[in-house]
């Protein structure tokens, strides 16, 4: 999957990957509390892993 693949399905989701940006932003630059932290972060990771299975950029090979 070259770049530009990523680019567009990053694209074709603009609500999601604006939320993952901002949230990714806020958690870095920003000290929230610790209970809206651990809050923040419970959906970057959910958000890491739903663009991780949309995109798909590895894939396992079955052995024969």
């Amino acid at each position: 999957m070259n770049f530009k693949q990523i680019l567009d399905q990053l694209i074709s989701t603009p609500l999601l990957t604006s939320l993952f940006i901002v949230d990714f932003a806020i958690l870095m630059f920003h000290k929230p509390p610790a209970f809206f932290s651990l809050l923040m972060l419970g959906v970057l990771v959910a958000l890491a892993m739903y663009f991780g299975q949309k995109l798909g950029l590895y894939t396992i090979k079955k052995q024969a």
